[in-house]
């Protein structure tokens, strides 16, 4: 058994000695389950007010002028929706997470504080004009602070079993069963950049209706499943895949936010009545790279994540190619700009990138088994 968050316990503990069904609440599985609803419906239960609060406040999105024509129609919708999903994301882990759990609150606190620091971002296009927003060396520095305070907090508390704690610092490859190697030291710097990494990604391919929101439930989806089964030592000893105790408290905050996302879908699906914007991208693209590095899943995330990784490189060889050659690779980037400009629709676009995202996560499942 594992315990519940003090909320939970406070309440439910004295009614277990009297009826013996509500210790359901102790399970893990039930507790995931249980978060992900909770997240979920409240997104889209209060996912209406909020949406009229931020008219009313007219924090409204700026859409970029060489964009697709199309955008245009779009300047003026409610931006900042990621308030919504760590809103509904924090009440679920509050009712259901273990809070006790030191990867369980440290996943919170640094999710919260990406999405602070992209509330301020949106703060400043939205409402005090600036164009761009924040300055690029400014975010980018603060983005480095909280994933280099994620870092060093795993590196000095690992959960790891007894008698491996090189564990800890090991790199283990998709598909393979031993790690290749203990990166020491340097795996504070490696785990920086995937966190930095993974929440710029999930930044730039916030850029079409319900794209990167219907992509991150894929990928947290399927990250909650992969962290339930890492937590089990009875199943990883058969698949003969890496062990971290208590890692499955982790599948229960990463159904926290995978609900609330659903929820915010709801709202976010074609055609948008609310954007997350970098209030909710860097956030969720920070909590999704500090989840695979927790059960040992850094590698695996360029495979699950393809689409994210695909977005980020197509921007990286745009600027990289018209700085060097003058020329563009593609018509625009990020690349799902490109589909649109070749006459792709953009519901089209968001659908299609979305089957390749299930196709990355089933891949990414097998490895657990293949090999």
């Amino acid at each position: 058994m594992i315990n519940l968050s003090p909320v939970l316990q406070l309440l439910l503990t004295p009614l277990q000695q009297h009826v013996s069904w509500f210790r359901i609440f102790n399970y893990t599985s039930f507790r995931l389950v249980a978060a992900a609803i909770t997240a979920l419906l409240l997104a889209y239960t209060f996912g209406p007010r909020f949406i009229r609060f931020l008219q009313k406040l007219r924090f409204g999105e700026s859409v970029r002028q060489d964009g697709p024509e199309s955008h245009q129609s779009k300047t003026g919708t409610p931006t900042m929706g990621g308030l919504m999903i760590m809103a509904s994301m924090s009440v679920s882990i509050f009712l259901w997470g273990n809070l006790g759990n030191l990867y369980v609150t440290l996943l919170w606190v640094c999710t919260l504080a990406l999405s602070a620091l992209g509330f301020i971002d949106d703060y400043s296009k939205s409402v005090k004009k600036i164009p761009g927003g924040m300055r690029a060396r400014t975010k980018f520095f603060w983005q480095i602070l909280i994933a280099a305070a994620f870092a060093t907090v795993v590196f000095y508390f690992p959960y790891t079993p007894r008698g491996e704690q090189e564990q800890a610092t090991s790199l283990f490859l998709p598909f393979l069963k031993s790690p290749i190697v203990n990166m020491g030291i340097f795996a504070i710097f490696f785990w920086l950049w995937i966190v930095v990494g993974t929440s710029n990604a999930v930044n730039l391919t916030d850029g079409l209706d319900g794209l990167a929101t219907g992509l991150s439930v894929i990928v947290i989806v399927t990250l909650a499943a992969i962290a339930y089964i890492t937590g089990l030592p009875e199943v990883t000893h058969y698949l003969r895949v890496v062990f971290v105790p208590e890692a499955n408290e982790i599948s229960v905050f990463l159904a926290a936010l995978g609900g609330a996302c659903i929820g915010f879908l709801w709202f976010n699906a074609y055609p948008a009545q609310i954007f997350m914007g970098d209030t909710g991208s860097l956030a969720i693209g920070g909590a999704i790279g500090m989840s695979a590095i927790l059960i040992h899943r850094e590698v695996l995330l360029i495979l699950l994540g393809g689409i994210f990784v695909m977005e980020a490189l197509s921007v990286i060889l745009q600027v990289g190619s018209y700085k060097l050659r003058k020329k563009r690779i593609f018509k625009m980037a990020p690349i799902h700009h490109h589909f649109e400009l070749i006459g792709w629709h953009e519901n089209k676009v968001v659908i299609r990138f979305w089957i390749m995202g299930v196709l990355l996560a089933l891949l990414s499942l097998a490895s657990l088994k293949i090999i």
